[in-house]
């Protein structure tokens, strides 16, 4: 797309944004300095990197088969590089634990040190690219349905060792990139059918937590993640939603609201204030659920742009931190990432060219009427063209320029794997 008639499209929609009292200029410095945690696992199909690697587990699953999947660490980190170079602004690279630089050396999940992630500490520093963390506790012999309260002291301690050595290795992140590595915990704990034992299992799991969090660091932050069921335990999930805001506002700890991970008619966005009231920050990890917690590639929605909306009505930009979490391997994977990490920023753009000031007047003064034709009128502003001028701005393709460099990619690299 020609450069002359993209600036000449911003000056008009900044003079309509003008109009109702929206700098687009300075959307655009906001939009900059959101840096979304790109998850590695869309590359791989949550495959990970351990020699002994087994079939994906814990009640989670990676559909479809497309062909090129990145096979080891040199791939997946060109992989991610590519995709990068797509999406305008600087992001951040979300690490699962079994994505560690282990070689051909087997080591079990409490084994674990910073020195199996020197290798990537040192990439993204060379990169310019900033990391954060997971503990993984599916796909292992020791996972079974019970991770972190697991009856079993043994099965248990070695969960609780694996998730302390991971904030280690959070801690070492932080520490190298001179940013706080956000490391997430999510266990997929449950039970298939009934249970009896609902508060045993949550009691195991929050002295669990309190051992793994009793080390405090200052390099590292750490957020809990619930979930409403998976795959094989659909009954009964002992990290719920509820059980994890208790956690987290009596722990102060982060919670992460996964967009999946809630009932269909749940709104995500009407939990952002609540939190926001009782823990100090908010993780989100954004995909789009197709009538379950399948994890498609986010697109532009009601939901993830009333999420979006949400985080600047809270004035909380600097509180609420976004990563993303679909896994679709039915498609081509370095075009999943750009579709839905484009997406997700289209939204927060929108939401940044939101006139709140103006809505609010309206709210207060109860001009119901004029609060929601305005809301209404916004969604026909020409929002694209600040788009396009943010994308000019970080030289990565305008509109769907991006797809053919998608295809020359899968065509002279992923094809051949």
């Amino acid at each position: 797309m020609k450069t002359e008639l993209i600036q000449k499209a911003y000056e008009v929609a900044k003079e309509r944004y003008a109009a109702i009292g929206i700098d687009t200029d300075a959307a655009l410095e906001k939009l900059q300095k959101i840096s979304l945690s790109l998850h590695c696992w869309q590359a791989d199909d949550v495959v990970g990197f351990e020699p002994k690697a087994g079939s994906l587990t814990g009640g989670i699953q990676a559909t479809g088969n497309y062909p090129g999947r990145a096979r080891n660490i040199d791939e997946l980190r060109q992989d991610v590089l590519k995709a990068a170079s797509l999406i305008p602004g600087k992001h951040r690279l979300n690490l699962h634990e079994i994505y560690g630089d282990f070689g051909d050396k087997f080591v079990d999940r409490n084994e674990v040190e910073p020195c199996h992630f020197q290798s990537w500490i040192d990439w993204a520093k060379a990169n310019d690219m900033k990391l954060d963390f997971n503990s993984t506790s599916f796909s292992h012999p020791k996972s079974g349905d019970l991770s972190l309260s697991n009856p079993n002291p043994e099965i248990r301690n070695f969960w609780i060792e694996h998730t302390k050595r991971c904030r280690a290795v959070a801690e070492a992140m932080g520490v190298a990139q001179n940013d706080p590595c956000i490391m997430n915990v999510w266990v997929h704990d449950g039970s298939k059918d009934l249970t009896v034992n609902r508060m045993y299992y949550r009691e195991l799991l929050k002295d669990s937590l309190d051992q793994i969090f009793a080390t405090e660091y200052k390099n590292m932050k750490d957020c809990i993640e619930s979930k409403v069921f998976g795959i094989g335990l659909e009954s009964y999930t002992v990290g719920s939603n509820d059980f994890y805001i208790g956690y987290g506002a009596s722990r102060g700890k982060m919670v992460t609201l996964d967009t999946g991970h809630f009932h269909p008619t749940e709104s995500i966005a009407d939990k952002i204030s609540s939190l926001l009231l009782y823990t100090p920050e908010v993780m989100l990890h954004v995909s789009r659920p197709v009538r379950w917690d399948s994890d498609h590639v986010t697109i532009i929605n009601d939901e993830t742009l009333e999420l979006c909306k949400e985080i600047t009505r809270c004035d909380a930009l600097d509180k609420v931190h976004i990563g993303l979490d679909y896994f679709d391997a039915s498609i081509n994977r370095i075009g999943a990432y750009v579709v839905g990490s484009r997406a997700t920023q289209k939204c927060m753009l929108q939401a940044l060219l939101e006139p709140i000031a103006t809505l609010r007047e309206y709210e207060a003064a109860g001009k119901g009427f004029e609060r929601l034709a305005l809301l209404e009128e916004c969604k026909s502003l020409p929002w694209t063209a600040v788009w396009d001028m943010f994308c000019l701005k970080n030289d990565v393709p305008v509109g769907e320029e991006f797809i053919a460099d998608v295809q020359k990619y899968e065509q002279e690299v992923t094809s051949k794997r």
